[in-house]
């Protein structure tokens, strides 16, 4: 008989959420190898072989801890010590109230940590069914961090473990343009209401303004511009987060202008009298601040109708294209008929999962739940169950709807455009009619109940905040508690 090995942790995938795992669960004392393909087998989106390479923006949205969710969860995992927020913190660039990074000086201060762990073992190769077969048989512990971009084969033997079909929607990325390809006597920077964020100055972004004829014009071109096919994902939805921007063209001739085409906040520094009818911005995406990626602009456009639109565009009509946009398939599991509230397979305690495959959508929220899957794994290998964090807190509300599929019905708070590059859908105050990926709203926590000031009634916008302030509050009292439970 085989014994039974529970000494070493073994974690697939080296994103955001295994490198989180891997450093929780050795920082814990744990022995862990590390696998990640990468770069001897590439995915569609990656470029590098780097740990907790960022394929999509370079943005970890709204660092506003009081009244935003993803704030919230970001001074949470601060405060449990965590590797992908200590490398986003180390390698920020300007970006409004929003928390951007420079991507490959991100990737590299993650992969450097990694490798100088004493408690981790690092092995690039692709980890395929027969490694699977083994671990069923030595009754490895296994977190499965691989991520929506899952190579074929083990996404294939995970299949076969799970017994569910796993559900799936398209991401898309969008284009990146050398600065110095901008014509910068029509481009100007600002943010919007010139807002300063956690490393901004009011200025950090760049726009280009267009006028109501240039705007039906480029609108005009989206939608007659020749498109990627979905060939073998026909039948796949597209995550709302994430919209190509020419699907949110076909929604209404306006849908971009009241999304992240709005001109709102922003004046034009060229021509200060004139009212921009739609603006487009552009967020630093690397330190130098040579490279400036098209906020908002995921594409499915194919490469040379990309060059062709978007130089349309005033200010980019010599644009020079670091990288164009694309798409790709993500995967994700049915979690909630899956997974416990350890995040382990309900048929396979040995194995967890942890990120994007798990049901969450965002960087941080995948790093989130790599987290969390690295401490309860630690604990379980230290001879102790960790109890799940309340779902009063971020990580407790996020791990609730990842294995419970629901969002609380009694929530009213609306979740506004948090942060100035992502678009926010309203929390709904009802359960889904299916499980689908989710960003961290405060549509996911259980509600609170304020007393009004005497003598006033608060109401619209002010009560939300005020309920924001309440519900951010009283997730930083509980997320404390548990973790200063959690490290006795």
């Amino acid at each position: 008989m085989v014994q039974k090995q529970t000494e070493i942790l073994h974690i697939i995938g080296g994103g955001l959420a295994g490198s989180e795992a891997a450093f929780q669960a050795a920082n814990a004392g744990i022995k862990v190898i590390l696998y990640e393909m990468r770069p001897h087998k590439m995915t569609q989106a990656h470029k590098s072989g780097a740990l907790a390479e960022l394929v999509c923006s370079n943005s970890f949205r709204s660092d506003d801890s009081s009244t935003n969710a993803v704030g919230l969860l970001h001074a949470e995992m601060r405060l449990a010590d965590s590797l992908i927020m200590q490398a986003a913190d180390a390698n920020q660039v300007p970006a409004g109230s929003a928390l951007a990074v420079d991507r490959e000086g991100f990737a590299q201060a993650v992969s450097a940590r990694i490798a100088a762990h004493p408690n981790i073992r690092l092995e690039c190769r692709e980890v395929e069914a027969d490694f699977l077969t083994e671990a069923l048989e030595r009754n490895y512990r296994l977190i499965l961090a691989t991520g929506p971009l899952t190579s074929p084969a083990l996404a294939a033997a995970i299949q076969q473990q799970t017994g569910e079909d796993s559900l799936a929607f398209f991401d898309a990325i969008a284009p990146i343009i050398y600065k110095d390809s901008i014509n910068m006597d029509i481009a100007w920077f600002q943010s919007r209401y010139d807002k300063q964020g956690p490393g901004g100055t009011g200025r950090d972004y760049l726009n280009c303004p267009l006028d109501k004829d240039q705007y039906e014009a480029f609108i005009a071109a989206l939608l007659a511009g020749e498109k990627t096919e979905f060939r073998t994902f026909e039948k796949t939805g597209y995550f709302d987060g994430c919209l190509p921007v020419e699907i949110m063209a076909e929604r209404g001739a306006e849908t971009l202008r009241f999304g992240p085409m709005k001109p709102r906040g922003l004046t034009n520094a060229h021509k200060p009298q004139d009212k921009p009818y739609a603006v487009v911005q552009l967020r630093q995406d690397n330190k130098l601040g040579t490279l400036y990626n098209m906020v908002g602009f995921q594409t499915k456009l194919k490469h040379g109708e990309q060059t062709r639109i978007f130089r349309m565009i005033p200010g980019l009509a010599a644009a020079e294209f670091a990288r164009l946009g694309g798409l790709h398939r993500n995967s994700y599991l049915n979690s909630p008929v899956l997974l416990d509230s350890q995040l382990c397979l309900k048929t396979l305690p040995n194995w967890r999962f942890a990120g994007q495959i798990t049901g969450c959508e965002g960087y941080v929220e995948s790093a989130a739940m790599g987290l969390l899957a690295g401490r309860f794994a630690a604990a379980e290998l230290g001879g102790r169950e960790l109890a799940p964090p309340p779902a009063s807190c971020a990580f407790g509300a996020l791990l609730n709807h990842i294995t419970g599929g629901h969002i609380s019905a009694e929530a009213e708070i609306e979740v506004e455009a948090e942060a100035e590059d992502q678009q926010d859908k309203p929390a709904q105050g009802r359960k889904p009619r299916s499980f689908q990926p989710m960003n961290i709203n405060f549509g996911l926590f259980p509600p609170i109940n304020l007393p009004e000031p005497a003598g006033q009634r608060q109401r619209g916008k002010e009560k939300t905040q005020a309920k924001k302030q309440a519900l951010s509050a009283r997730a930083l009292q509980d997320w404390q508690a548990w973790l200063a439970e959690a490290d006795k």
